[in-house]
């Protein structure tokens, strides 16, 4: 298993600077962002000399590139914002081709118009599932060119929200480029610490074969983020789960400050990693 973070957890605008900043941290990946480049999270386009100064800054930190964020709104109410989504994300896994990132990571939506991380009561309608689909065939048919895969995260406040509406996800596409990005902070919000048990362990086993890539953030006793082994995620238990289940990618610390990184890594390497 292998240890990453989100590379935009560290100040900086080229890769070469967060990278750097993530082995001094203790990490052995990042999970990319287009943001670190001193880009758009999701730019217009990418363009060679941005791909070769990331793949040299991997090279000279010894930095693996375990993952590239792609998120925009798969099921914005407007359609003219989803298109302009769709085609920028095109642009981003082109990218990951060229950067040898296996993974890119995407957000399955919300009807909430201002922000993709928000639930909307409408985010249960067939509507807001369809459009969403639509928007997962299209970014497939990039991946299934580009030969890379594509990472989808249950997440309360969108489309996806849980493991079952996961399952229906690869069940309806069944496609070998989709795969699960399992965080368990974002299967529950409060809740006692049998039953956070029991979703984490409920969602490692029906979405085992198809998780690619974990988050690890944690979730305070009040529901609020916070780093990983602040709050009241067991990690060494969902390491153990997850290696049970044959899971050998890499664990990303998220929701954690440049200064906590350090920490959180010696956190999750105590944890098993």
């Amino acid at each position: 298993m292998q240890l990453g973070i989100f590379a935009r957890s560290f100040p900086g605008t080229t890769p070469l600077a967060v990278m750097a900043a993530a082995k001094a941290a203790g990490f052995d990946a990042v999970h990319y962002n287009f943001s670190c480049s001193g880009l758009p999270a999701l730019p217009e386009r990418v363009d060679a000399a941005t791909c070769a100064a990331i793949v040299d800054a991997a090279r000279q930190t010894g930095i693996g590139i375990a993952g590239l964020s792609g998120t925009y709104n798969m099921a914005h109410p407007d359609p003219l914002v989803r298109h302009d989504g769709a085609r920028r994300l095109r642009a981003v896994i082109a990218a990951a081709a060229r950067i040898g990132a296996p993974i890119v990571t995407l957000c399955s939506g919300t009807r909430d118009a201002r922000d993709q991380w928000r639930a909307h009561p409408d985010n249960a309608s067939d509507a807001a599932w369809t459009d969403m689909i639509a928007a997962m065939r299209d970014a497939l048919a990039e991946a299934e060119t580009q030969g890379v895969d594509l990472g989808v995260e249950p997440e309360l406040a969108n489309i996806v929200v849980d493991a079952a509406a996961a399952e229906r996800l690869l069940a309806e596409l069944r496609s070998p480029r989709l795969k699960i990005v399992l965080d368990p902070a974002n299967l529950f919000e409060t809740a006692s610490d049998g039953t956070r048990r029991a979703v984490i362990a409920d969602a490692i086993r029906r979405l085992g074969p198809h998780i690619a890539m974990a988050h690890a953030k944690d979730r305070a006793p009040d529901g609020g983020f916070v780093a990983a082994g602040s709050g009241v995620v067991d990690f060494a238990e969902l390491v153990a789960r997850l290696r049970a289940e044959g899971f050998d990618g890499p664990l990303v610390a998220h929701g954690c400050t440049a200064d906590e990184a350090a920490g959180v890594a010696r956190h999750l390497r105590a944890a098993g990693v």
